[in-house]
This record gives structure tokens, C-alpha cells and sequence, in this order.
């Protein structure tokens, strides 16, 4: 019961800050109102049966106001400063023609799947690197587009983003 009170909340502010200014009830009119309580109802109905559907027990540690402001500090600085770098990187690299790539293996020591999604996405999403495999030890093969040597530090590769993705998702 409790992730559909949490997905019918959500949902229903989200819906609300998107519709904001539409109406003659303070800021919505009621068909707005009533169209997005009926939104977040279906909405979380949803979200129920699929997390029953595919045996997902959802952790509420992520609603902890601590681990959002960790994901803003993380995504504002550090992953930020390294998307710059890689971008900088890249483009010299494309100049210079001067690539080496190769697919490296990352332990990760993360033992959530959120995290080590977290970790794949924002490897991926910097340039130079493509995250494409995670083995049973969440181990991550990453496409790399200038291998220095056959075993990099997971620092050479992703920076500190393992350090800042455990405290935010574990």
C-alpha cells in the first residue's frame, strides 16, 4: 500500500507543478484537479502491478533528503568536471587522431543494482566510454577510447564516481 500512496503523491504534485496557472481554484481549475487525481490514481495503480509483476520490493531509503542532495552535489561537481574533462579529452583525441580503445574491466564494489546502474549510466554518458557488460560481481567491461595500460585503476577510467554513488544509493 505504501508505494501507491508514495507514486499517487508524486505523481499528483508533479502533475500539479506542470499545470500550474491553468485555472479559477487558486492556481487550477477543477477539471485540472480532477484530471490529475484520476492521472496519479491510474498512475499508481500501475506502478504497483508492475513492481508485483516483475517481484520489485521497493527501498524507501531513497526518499531520504540526505541522498538528494548527495545525486545534486554529484551531478553539479564531480560528474560535471568529468563530463568537461572527457569532453576536452575527446576532442583532442579526434584532432590528434591519437586513440588507443580497448574494453576494460571495472570492479565496481557496489552491491545495489541502482548503484551499479547509477555507475554504468554515468560512465556512459561521459564521452570516451561506453559502458557494455556487468558480470555476476557487478563488475562492469567498459569500451574505453584510449586504453593506457591492460589494467587501469577504476580512477583512470570513472574518476571517484563509485565513491559518490555509494553514499547516495547504498
Amino acid at each position: 500500500m505504501s508505494i501507491f500512496v508514495i507514486v499517487f503523491v508524486f505523481s499528483f504534485l508533479f502533475y500539479l507543478l506542470l499545470t500550474v496557472g491553468s485555472g479559477e481554484l487558486i492556481l487550477w481549475s477543477s477539471g485540472e484537479i480532477l484530471f490529475g487525481l484520476i492521472f496519479s490514481v491510474l498512475t499508481a495503480l500501475l506502478i504497483k502491478k508492475l513492481f508485483s509483476i516483475v517481484e520489485v520490493t521497493p527501498t524507501f531509503a531513497l526518499f531520504n533528503p540526505k541522498r538528494w542532495f548527495l545525486l545534486l552535489v554529484y551531478v553539479t561537481g564531480p560528474f560535471f568536471v568529468s563530463m568537461i574533462k572527457a569532453n576536452l579529452d575527446v576532442a583532442y583525441r579526434v584532432i590528434t587522431g591519437k586513440i588507443r580503445p580497448g574494453i576494460v574491466k571495472i570492479p565496481s564494489g557496489l552491491k545495489t543494482d541502482f548503484g551499479v546502474s547509477m555507475l554504468a549510466n554515468s560512465i556512459t554518458l561521459t564521452p570516451g566510454t561506453l559502458s557494455v557488460d556487468i558480470d555476476k560481481k557487478n563488475n562492469l567491461y567498459v569500451h574505453w577510447i584510449y586504453v593506457k595500460n591492460k589494467k587501469p585503476k577504476t580512477r583512470d577510467v570513472c574518476s571517484d564516481f563509485p565513491k559518490w554513488i555509494r553514499r547516495i544509493a547504498e
